[in-house]
């Protein structure tokens, strides 16, 4: 019986919950369905949530219209490269301001906070010019830079304080043992660190994957579009087939979810365990 009251005393908390959950997925399956009807049958009275006459058509034709399949591999090389760099440059500096003592350290530390506090439409003019003089415009690797750099700030800070919480002990039993700081960088902190590396590559993942302002300031060229580029091209282009443009967004969310799915044990581990310590 006690269950019972204690679920009749919380009844309206999962109520809140449960429609909080529908507003937020049901735009989502209103996309997917709108995305398997053909075009004559997208609006219709009365709404239709589950398509008769399902087709991926509007797949094919979204993966195959206007170079989509060349913007998607854009985006591929420059999101993982980037996220890449981002987690390994993060980690090196994030782990000598957790363990080395070296003046300005706090000094350095702090202006890298500041910084995130500075909104990016501020800075994408210096940018901007930026990779004009150093000739990275119209580039798919001045976007690698960019991104790269912009986002060591906020995983230099989510770093530190994970790897403040590793114990002191292993690092010293390896210098006892001959090693140097590189052979524990590499062979105690990182194996140890795998689950706040996996939370700031799913973050950086995500935020490179889906940046739009940057990617329109810096490209000019068509053939070094990346995909949320293409998407809003690709919408202008088709703006009432509401079919392609949400089977196109679709596409677009496949390869972030494969992430999120993939890292997501280390990620949990990474909330649980103190990755977001500072």
């Amino acid at each position: 019986m006690d269950w019972i009251r204690s679920l009749y005393r919380k009844s309206p908390i999962y109520l809140v919950l449960v429609a909080g959950a529908v507003v937020m997925v049901f735009p989502f399956i209103w996309m997917i369905s709108v995305s398997l009807k053909p075009h004559t049958f997208t609006i219709v009275i009365p709404p239709q949530l589950i398509p008769s006459d399902a087709s991926l058509a509007n797949y094919i034709e979204a993966w195959t219209a206007n170079n989509f399949q060349l913007y998607f591999r854009n985006s591929a090389f420059v999101a993982v490269l980037s996220t890449f760099l981002s987690v390994f440059v993060s980690a090196m500096a994030a782990y000598a301001f957790a363990r080395f003592k070296f003046p300005g350290r706090e000094v350095f530390f702090y202006t890298l906070l500041a910084v995130m506090m500075v909104p990016t439409t501020i800075v994408i003019v210096p940018q901007f010019f930026l990779m004009k003089y150093l000739g990275l415009r119209n580039s798919l690797w001045g976007l690698i830079l960019i991104y790269t750099s912009t986002s060591l700030s906020l995983n230099i800070f989510l770093l530190r304080g994970f790897f403040e919480q590793l114990p002191h002990e292993l690092e010293e039993a390896v210098l006892i043992d001959g090693g140097n700081y590189l052979t524990i960088f590499t062979r105690i902190v990182l194996p140890l660190s795998a689950p706040a590396l996996a939370t700031v590559a799913i973050f950086s993942f995500m935020a490179f994957w889906d940046e739009f302002i940057m990617a329109l300031t810096f490209i000019d060229d068509p053939t070094k579009r990346t995909l949320p580029i293409a998407i809003a091209l690709f919408q202008g282009q088709h703006g009432t087939a509401w079919g392609l443009v949400f089977a196109a967004s679709i596409i677009a969310l496949v390869p972030v979810v494969i992430f999120f799915l993939t890292l997501q044990r280390y990620f949990v581990n990474g909330l649980t365990t103190g990755a977001f310590k500072g």
